[in-house]
């Protein structure tokens, strides 16, 4: 009998791939805990005050630090990862992303928790292109592609269901576990890499100035709108900061008309549904992202109610955004995509009106119920407006234009907590502040909404 010669010495045999199952979990579970820890802490923003101290600004920084560096961030993190590779760019993000996670739910200070919050930014905007790209290339056949990427997409649906319950119940335990509960997540991701098969690289330029001066203004803009709840509107370092975001914005235009690889060309700007998802991406997120930072203090601050209690309230907003999406392209293929869209916003925009008149006369499970009505926004709106945008830019510029629009969304998210903290720093009118918040949401969305009746309906 002739021996067997082993495959690894046989030259004739091809190698084993690894199975793509461990690259589609790797990137679920990036997606995952990115959206979980842009929602979970809002129902622990009062505990950390408790235990870390530190006003209403001090809270704003805790949820903006991490939003606003994965807002800028986004801009370049894609051309980093196909740089280095997106499996390698996905596994330095997760290694970030858990020893920043660790330090956070370690943070002795406010402060503290504050730097590694942007941190934690910085690796989340290393983690969600890489983690798009690496389903990409896993997948080449289209129809194996679309799957994956749903199941992609879903990893962040269960995040922002579970996120407010989750971080409710822990938040009961310690506060600090809320972050801490990213590690292992982070751990079991980069045990999946390992069975990954290597991405390829890129040669790619980076935007360095650019980059800088998108931070810049991002961060100045902020800085601005979270100061002025402190030293007004009128205030020496608000006007400091809004001339350095002019500054920065100016900066950035200039360099990006100039420079020969611009990190965001600016013809993109050209095009009208590009212009008008930005703004609807830029509104949605100011209602979806700022009412469960004003409301999460509502409940907790002015009704009593536990960290738990307050992410049970958040449970069917959430939750109906879990059991539509999956509706999404159907209704799309039905109807259209303007009418979802525009649709989506409406409802948004009289679930905001409806709270401003029921609060704080109505019970709390009647505003659990009025919050669907911004819920639906989630599945009506997204997903027709994100495969609505791709559609109308060249395929070549499909990377850069869903890095613009979900900077354009993660910006929106910042202002809003930055706004509405400001409208609710004087304890003494929260209930004026809360209702000014809710107004100016629905004004936004609104906006956004009527400008959505210009979108192709196909």
């Amino acid at each position: 009998m002739l021996n067997r010669v082993p495959e690894a010495l046989d030259a004739t045999v091809p190698a084993r791939r690894p199975a793509p199952v461990f690259a589609l979990s790797a990137a679920i579970l990036g997606f995952f805990v990115v959206t979980l820890d842009a929602v979970i802490v809002n129902v622990a923003l009062p505990s950390i005050r408790e235990s870390l101290g530190g006003g209403m600004a001090g809270l704003q920084w805790v949820v903006d630090g991490y939003t606003l560096l994965f807002a800028a961030l986004l801009l370049s993190s894609g051309s980093l990862a196909d740089r280095i590779g997106a499996r390698h760019a996905l596994a330095v993000g997760f290694a970030l992303f858990a020893v920043a996670s660790f330090a956070c739910g370690a943070a002795p200070t406010l402060p503290v928790l504050i730097g590694m919050r942007f941190v934690q930014g910085a690796a989340a905007a290393l983690i969600v292109p890489a983690s798009l790209t690496l389903v990409s290339e896993t997948y080449p056949d289209p129809r194996r592609r679309s799957r994956a990427v749903g199941m992609w997409a879903m990893g962040g649906a269960v995040a922002s269901t579970a996120g407010p319950v989750a971080g409710g119940l822990l938040t009961e335990l310690n506060w600090r576990w809320i972050f801490l509960i990213n590690v292992p997540v982070a751990v079991i991701a980069l045990l999946a890499l390992r069975r990954t098969a290597p991405s390829p690289t890129h040669p790619t330029r980076l935007d360095w100035p650019g980059q800088l001066a998108a931070v810049t203004a991002m961060a100045a803009l902020t800085f601005a709108a979270i100061e002025a709840g402190d030293v007004g509107v009128l205030g020496g370092s608000v006007l400091v900061a809004l001339l350095v975001a002019v500054i920065g914005l100016t900066a950035f235009v200039l360099i990006e008309a100039r420079t020969k690889d611009p990190m965001v060309p600016l013809d993109l700007f050209g095009g009208r549904v590009f212009r008008i998802s930005l703004i609807a991406g830029f509104a949605f997120m100011v209602g979806y992202f700022g009412l469960p930072f004003v409301m999460s203090l509502y409940f907790q601050q002015t009704q009593g109610m536990s960290a738990f209690q307050t992410g049970i309230a958040f449970l069917p907003m959430m939750l109906i955004g879990l059991v539509l999406t999956p509706f999404s392209a159907r209704i799309v293929e039905r109807v259209g995509a303007r009418t979802p869209i525009v649709g989506g916003l409406a409802c948004m925009v009289v679930g905001m009106v409806a709270l401003v008149l029921a609060a704080p006369s109505a019970p709390n499970w009647a505003l659990s119920i009025l919050m669907v009505l911004v819920g639906l926004g989630g599945p009506l709106t997204m997903p027709p407006l994100t495969a609505l945008l791709l559609h109308h830019v060249p395929p070549e510029r499909t990377g850069t234009a869903s890095g613009v629009f979900n900077t354009s969304r993660q910006i929106g998210g910042a202002l809003a907590v930055a706004v509405f903290g400001a409208l609710l720093a004087d304890d003494s009118a929260f209930t004026d502040g809360l209702h000014i918040s809710l107004l100016v949401g629905a004004t936004v969305v609104a906006i956004a909404a009527i400008a959505g009746l210009r979108l192709p309906q196909r």
